[in-house]
C-alpha cells in the first residue's frame, strides 16, 4: 500500500530557510521604515466574526472570504484584509486612544481567489494607518513612507509611480453628470483598465448610465493633469476635492517626493468603504499588479457601529513586491551567513560550547555563532563552516595561540591569525574588499 505524500495547499507557500531569509529582509525593511516614521506596531486575530466583513468591505472581498462555522455554531472568516480589524480595535477603545495616532501591522491574510502570478490565497501585507484626523497631511505622511520604503529596497524614483485619485472628486463628478446610482458604478470603474472599452461601456450601461454619461466619465478618468480636471468639473465640492490633491502634491514635492507621485483618475479601489483620496503604487510600466494601495475611509468605524472616526491607510503585499525586487536584482542572497564558526582539532566539545558562548556574549556584540554538534574531522567542520557562510573560523585548541588567545581563519581571505576574542571581533568588523 503506497502512502500519499502530503501536498501544499493551492495558493500557499512553504518558507524553507532560504526563502525565509528573503521574507525576513522584507519584514525588517517594512518595520524599520514604519518605525522611522513613528508608527507603532499592533496585531489582531487571524479570524474574525463574518459580520465584520459582510456589507462593509464590498462584494469583491466578501466573495473571496474563507469562512466557516466554528464548534459554537458561530460564523467565522479568516481575515482577508486588516482595516476592519483595525476599525474594531479603534471602536473598542475609542475614548482611550490619543488621536491622531499612527499604527502599522504585518498580518498574514487569506483570500479565496484564483492563484496566479502576483496573487496568492495566503500572503503577508504591510498595513500602515493614521487614525483620528481628516488632514491631507496624513495622506502625505503615508505616501512619503511608501516612497521611502521603496527607495530603501533599492528602487529608483523612475522605477515606480504612486498614482493618486479621489473618491470624493469622482463622486461629485458622477453627481454632476447625473449618474443614478454611484454605488453600482464604483466597482465597474475599478475594473476599467482590465476589461476593455466595450465591456466597460456595457457594464456602465447596466449600472444605469446613458451612452453620453459613459463618454463623459471615460474622458474624465483619462485626465492627466489637475488643469484638465479643473476644466472638466464645475461644482464647489469638486473644487474642494481637487484642492486636496493639489495640497498633497505640493507637500510631497517640498519633501523631495515630487517625482514619485502623479494624478491617475483611473484608480478607484474596489473596497466600498473609501471616502476620499485613494492611491495605488505600480512599477513604472504597470507590468505587474499594484505593489501597494489604499486611501481614506472616514466612515468605516461608523458603519461598524461606533462613532465616526476618520482614518486613512494602505496595504503593501509581499508577493508583488518580492517579484518586483527580483526583477531588478534587489533581493539579498538567500544563503545563510554566520559570523563565527567554532572548531576543534581534538573534538573538545565542552571547550567548543564554552568558546561559542564567549563569542555570543553581549559585551562583544550581537554575533551569530555556529559549531559542530557532534565530534567530526576538521575537514567536515570546515565544510560545514563554508556551507553556513561563516566569516571567521575560531579554533579552540590551535597550537600557535598564546594564553587567552585563539587561532582563527578569516574565511573571506583565507588568512590565519591569532588573537584574543576582542581582537578577533575587530577583525570581523574589518571590511574585506574583494579584488575586482
Amino acid at each position: 500500500m503506497s502512502i500519499q505524500i502530503p501536498q501544499l495547499p493551492k495558493g500557499t507557500r512553504d518558507f524553507y530557510p532560504e526563502a525565509q531569509r528573503i521574507q525576513n529582509y522584507i519584514f525588517d525593511t517594512w518595520r524599520n521604515v514604519a518605525e522611522s516614521f513613528a508608527y507603532e506596531e499592533y496585531e489582531g486575530p487571524m479570524f474574525e466574526h463574518l459580520e465584520l466583513y459582510t456589507g462593509k468591505s464590498g462584494e469583491e472581498i466578501v466573495s473571496q472570504l474563507y469562512n466557516f462555522k466554528d464548534k459554537g455554531d458561530r460564523e467565522i472568516a479568516l481575515r482577508p484584509e486588516m482595516t476592519p480589524t483595525l476599525a474594531r480595535l479603534v471602536i473598542q477603545k475609542a475614548r482611550e486612544l490619543k488621536k491622531p495616532f499612527k499604527w502599522f501591522s504585518m498580518p498574514r491574510l487569506f483570500r479565496y481567489e484564483k492563484a496566479q502570478k502576483g496573487r496568492l490565497r495566503e500572503f503577508f501585507q504591510l498595513n500602515m494607518d493614521i487614525i483620528g484626523t481628516e488632514s491631507i497631511y496624513a495622506e502625505a505622511d503615508l505616501l512619503a513612507s511608501i516612497a521611502t520604503m521603496l527607495r530603501k529596497f533599492g528602487l529608483k524614483d523612475g522605477e515606480f509611480a504612486i498614482g493618486v485619485s479621489s473618491r470624493k472628486l469622482l463622486a461629485t463628478y458622477l453627481e454632476e453628470i447625473g449618474a443614478p446610482n454611484p454605488a453600482l458604478v464604483y466597482p465597474v470603474l475599478d475594473r476599467r483598465l482590465k476589461i476593455g472599452p466595450e465591456a466597460f461601456a456595457k457594464a456602465l450601461a447596466e449600472a444605469g448610465l446613458t451612452e453620453e454619461q459613459v463618454k463623459k466619465l471615460d474622458d474624465f478618468m483619462g485626465c492627466k493633469s489637475i488643469e484638465e480636471v479643473r476644466n472638466a468639473v464645475h461644482s464647489e465640492n469638486a473644487g474642494a476635492a481637487l484642492k486636496e490633491i493639489e495640497d498633497l502634491f505640493e507637500t510631497l514635492a517640498a519633501a523631495g517626493y515630487g517625482d514619485c507621485v502623479n494624478l491617475d483618475l483611473s484608480i478607484v479601489r474596489g473596497l466600498a468603504y473609501y471616502t476620499g483620496i485613494v492611491f495605488e503604487v505600480f512599477d513604472k510600466g504597470k507590468s505587474m499588479r499594484a505593489i501597494a494601495g489604499g486611501g481614506r475611509y472616514d466612515s468605516l468605524t461608523e458603519k461598524l457601529g461606533g462613532e465616526r472616526i476618520p482614518g486613512v491607510g494602505f496595504g503593501m503585499g509581499d508577493v508583488v513586491l518580492a517579484d518586483l525586487l527580483a526583477e531588478h536584482n534587489l533581493l539579498p542572497s538567500p544563503k545563510q551567513s554566520v559570523d563565527f564558526y567554532i572548531a576543534s582539532f581534538t573534538n573538545d566539545m565542552k571547550k567548543v560550547f564554552e568558546t561559542a558562548q564567549t563569542f555570543r556574549d553581549a559585551k562583544l556584540g550581537n554575533f551569530s555563532v555556529s559549531h559542530p554538534l557532534a565530534p567530526m574531522k576538521m575537514g567536515k567542520q570546515l565544510d560545514q563552516a563554508n556551507y553556513q557562510g561563516a566569516k571567521i573560523v575560531v579554533y579552540v585548541d590551535g597550537s600557535k595561540a598564546g594564553e587567552g588567545e585563539f587561532e582563527y581563519k578569516d574565511m573571506r581571505t583565507g588568512e590565519m591569525f591569532a588573537g584574543n576574542p576582542a581582537s578577533i571581533v575587530e577583525r570581523l568588523k574589518t571590511e574585506i574588499k574583494k579584488p575586482e
